[in-house]
């Protein structure tokens, strides 16, 4: 899948950012005159944050929808249904920034489980733990943001998914890596 470039990544974050206002103000969206790249099945995450806190983040890790579709539906779900959070408010709209992550899609970790903390690159690969009826997934920014190695990452995915950590070293937990491409609104 081809890399967006930096025009298509403004795009996205305007899309994201105007979804987000329509929802909250009670409207919906509607896709028009798209670059040929939003109409490609992608996943994609949109994350929320306030004075540099997180107020929300949601997305579509798999590639099941064109990524304009897929940008409208992170954004309002981040926007309005992350269960973390209540649902961004009108006021709130001129204080939050934006972050577009366009996925690309996840692969299994194919190796041992042992070796897992050697094949995930931290600030490369974002990671999506599934086993035991569970699953969690973290963008590949999250580690660097917080200074964690491969092994605290797979802990942390683990957690995230409701697992205890280390259960990524069981036979029967899955672990797969995917690459994002980081569009912050504050840079684009």
């Amino acid at each position: 899948m081809a890399m967006l470039t930096p025009e298509e990544g403004r795009t996205a974050v305007d899309l994201a950012r105007s979804s987000i206002e329509k929802a909250v103000n009670g409207g919906r969206m509607a896709l028009q005159n798209l670059p040929p790249v939003f109409q490609e099945k992608r996943g994609v995450f949109v994350t929320i944050k306030r004075q540099g806190h997180l107020r929300g983040c949601i997305g579509v890790p798999y590639p099941r929808m064109p990524l304009g579709e897929a940008i409208v539906e992170a954004a309002v779900s981040a926007a309005l249904e992350d269960p973390r959070f209540m649902p961004v408010s009108p006021r709130e709209l001129d204080d939050i920034d934006l972050e577009v992550t366009v996925l690309t899609e996840p692969r299994p970790l194919d190796c041992p489980p042992e070796k897992r903390p050697n094949s995930v690159e931290v600030g490369k690969h974002g990671l999506i733990v599934s086993g035991l009826g569970r699953g969690g997934l973290l963008l590949p920014q999250v580690p660097a943001e917080y200074g964690w190695t491969s092994t605290e990452f797979l802990d942390q995915t683990c957690l995230k998914a409701g697992l205890p950590a280390g259960c990524w070293r069981r036979d029967d937990v899955t672990v797969q890596v995917f690459e994002g491409q980081i569009f912050d609104e504050k840079a684009v």
